[in-house]
């Protein structure tokens, strides 16, 4: 059993520290402060409405990631999954967990120090801020995933008794009259509110990095991630109702006096809970500060540790040029997202924004894209590839949508701005020509290259005399070393004798072979002047990797081609297909190159003349 510290820990209390993890990292400013908010707006079946939905998302995450995580053997195998799963949502789930971030750290600035009262405001919000983000990089930076569920569980031990606390407190002074101003909830002014958060809210985890992270750590861990989260969920609803019924006490002895109209003409008590308590005995209001506390760090120092994995992720498999020209340390730190995030957070705390500005995102926005990420964990065929510019067109129309309904006071806008985009995903799954719009990547490599169907294409390029293709004496000729086909270096030969195996075809090493020549060829005609004897580098293979399509046979016309897929400061990628003479591919693949000193074998950043031979081909 795989564990990050020198014991082994049993798999029931890991499943308990995973459960309390998770439970703390879903405590983020939305589920904390809007809790108090839709309670104050219809009571305790407002506060029902909020967190069963809330809960049972949580709930449905990590029972399907435990069955997503079984259907493949070993402890990556959710790994690997996500690798594959998660490739079309990259730029998705960076900004959920950007906006995430951003709404937690305006929330606890707006709703849980502001109403303090400390002036002048310039002075103490930009320290606050800068405790705050302190704070969540220490401890992101001392606790990463590993370790994470220690540091929680700790924190859940500081929970426990500030949670005790206010609850003897509410004890103490009575149930109260049970009178407070609040909406009904039959009327379609309730469902204007309740239709996208049971919509954003059953599918919210599914974009969220700290949840993924989270279940596939579990699975290194050989916990039961069904277990983890049935837990978690479990302990998140307790922690969701003692806020409301807490909000319910406290409107029930006067705290309605704090709602007050925010500058849409909404009312608004995200913060009622902050001034009575703030106005009570120094243990009841340092209890409240510690619950607030640990549920705001437990998620930002997650949110740290989340982005950290995504960004090296990101930054060690792309190829992007911008990687050879920006240290990756600072490509891979959360700190500037983090000081960015907390800026921005500050200035809406500034201009009295409202919370439900930031959830508007997470009811219209994500929606369809948490819908269409759950469809593609099940639904075998395109993969790989959504359509970006429709999806995030039909997202932004229903943000518009729903917040013309948020401001005009129309529910039924509201409600057709988070059916919209799961309409939209029904409509691309069923419409007749969904596969354009879904085409995997492995179905654009398989397609022939318009330059090689069209040389496949003329009459006068090849004979058909017998099963095997030949070149025909009027076939186009190219230069033995080889030529371009736009950023394609493409090299044709003839398998012979030599090329096959004891049944006929072509030996499957020699695939490398043709791929290695080409490169040779490649690197001559790019860099004419590179001499061997006298260069201050050697340029040495790093990794390798062929996938076979089909098979050919001897006296086949086979073509090679191979371009520059892309580099960073270190490696440079080559990619390579391999067409015979009807344009069918045979296989493809790519290789990483790395470079070195020729005296000492020291690895090098891409040598200059290098970078400039390779650019123009990429």
């Amino acid at each position: 059993m795989a564990t990050s510290s020198p014991f082994t820990l049993p798999r029931s209390i890991g499943a308990v520290l995973w459960g309390i993890s998770v439970a703390l990292s879903w405590m983020w400013g939305l589920g904390l402060f809007f809790s108090v908010q839709f309670t104050t707006q219809f009571g305790l079946f407002g506060l029902l409405t909020f967190a069963i939905p809330n809960f049972l998302g949580l709930l449905v995450f990590g029972l399907v990631t435990h069955h997503l995580a079984r259907r493949d053997s070993g402890a990556e195998s959710l790994a690997r999954f996500f690798s594959t799963w998660s490739r079309p949502f990259r730029l998705v789930f960076f900004l959920y967990q950007i906006l995430a971030i951003t709404l937690t750290i305006f929330a606890f600035i707006r709703y849980a120090w502001m109403p303090l009262g400390f002036q002048p405001e310039l002075l103490y919000l930009p320290l606050t801020l800068m405790v705050l983000l302190s704070a969540a990089i220490l401890f992101g930076e001392e606790f990463d995933i590993k370790r994470i569920k220690y540091s929680h569980g700790v924190f859940f031990l500081l929970l426990v008794p500030a949670v005790a606390i206010l609850i003897a407190h509410s004890i103490g002074k009575g149930t109260g009259p049970l009178a407070f101003p609040k909406l009904p909830t039959n009327d379609w002014n309730y469902w204007g509110y309740a239709v996208p958060i049971i919509i954003g809210f059953l599918v919210g985890p599914w974009l969220d990095l700290q949840q993924w992270q989270r279940a596939i750590q579990m699975h290194r861990e050989r916990v039961s991630i069904a277990a983890g989260y049935i837990i978690g969920s479990s302990l998140f609803l307790g922690l969701i109702l003692f806020h409301g019924l807490t909000t319910l006490w406290a409107l029930n002895w006067g705290a309605a006096e704090f709602i007050r109209p925010g500058i849409t003409g909404h009312n608004y008590g995200q913060e009622v809970l902050t001034k009575i308590f703030s106005a009570a005995s120094p243990w009841t209001f340092g209890a409240y500060a510690v619950f607030i506390g640990v549920c705001v760090l437990s998620t930002l120092d997650s949110g740290y540790i989340a982005l950290k994995w995504f960004l090296q992720s990101n930054a060690s498999t792309s190829n992007h040029p911008i990687f050879s020209l920006i240290p990756t340390r600072f490509l891979t730190s959360p700190i500037p997202l983090y000081v960015v995030a907390g800026v921005v957070a500050l200035v809406g705390a500034l201009l009295r924004f409202e919370l439900e500005f930031f959830m508007i995102f997470y009811a219209t926005f994500f929606v369809g894209y948490s819908m269409l990420s759950i469809v593609r964990c099940y639904v075998v065929g395109p993969a790989n590839a959504i359509p970006q510019v429709k999806m995030f067109c039909i997202g932004s129309i229903a943000v518009v949508i729903f917040s013309f309904g948020y401001f005009l006071r129309s529910p039924v806008l509201q409600i057709v701005g988070s059916l919209l985009p799961l309409g939209y995903v029904f409509w691309l799954l069923i419409k007749p020509s969904a596969g354009d719009d879904f085409v995997a990547d492995t179905q654009e490599l398989d397609t022939p290259t318009p330059s090689v169907a069209s040389a496949t294409s003329r009459e006068n390029a090849v004979s058909v005399a017998s099963p095997v293709t030949l070149i025909d004496s009027g076939a186009v000729q190219h230069s033995l070393g080889g030529h371009f086909e736009d950023k394609w270096f493409v090299h044709t030969l003839i398998a012979t004798y030599a090329d096959t195996n004891s049944v006929g075809n072509v030996y499957f090493g020699m695939y490398a072979m043709w791929v290695g020549k080409t490169r040779e060829l490649f690197f001559n005609r790019v860099m004419p002047k590179f001499n061997l004897q006298n260069s201050p580098y050697y340029i040495l293979t790093r990794s390798f990797e062929h996938k076979f399509v089909r098979e050919t046979r001897e006296f086949e016309t086979v073509q090679v081609k191979i371009r520059v897929a892309g580099y960073n400061r270190k490696f440079a990628t080559l990619e390579h297909e391999i067409y015979d003479s009807l344009g069918q591919l045979l296989g493809k693949g790519k290789q990483s190159l790395l470079f070195v000193s020729s005296s000492d074998y020291k690895m090098l950043d891409i040598p200059p003349d290098v970078y400039s031979a390779f650019i123009a081909h990429t």
